[in-house]
């Protein structure tokens, strides 16, 4: 679940609990948008808590051929986000 599915469940179920003044016999809307509003801030959280565990690294290695002596040379970059 991605941050804004998170967010739609808990506009959904803010208007559901909040903003509607429906009766509804075989449901109460009030409860569904309170379940929506939880479900929502857990997937907000773990879309967060996902996010901020992502690791990203680039490694490079060039080789060349010096011309003026004819030597190998190789060069390594490297470049890392670790982000806890």
């Amino acid at each position: 679940m991605s941050l804004g599915t998170g967010i739609v469940l808990v506009v959904i179920g803010a208007i559901l609990a909040f903003a509607l003044n429906v009766q509804v016999d075989w449901i109460d809307l009030h409860l569904v948008g309170y379940i929506l509003m939880i479900a929502g801030a857990v997937g907000i959280i773990l879309g967060i808590v996902l996010m901020s565990r992502r690791r990203r690294s680039v490694a490079t290695t060039r080789t060349a051929v010096d011309p003026a002596t004819g030597e190998r040379v190789t060069r390594r970059t490297g470049e890392s986000d670790d982000v806890l």
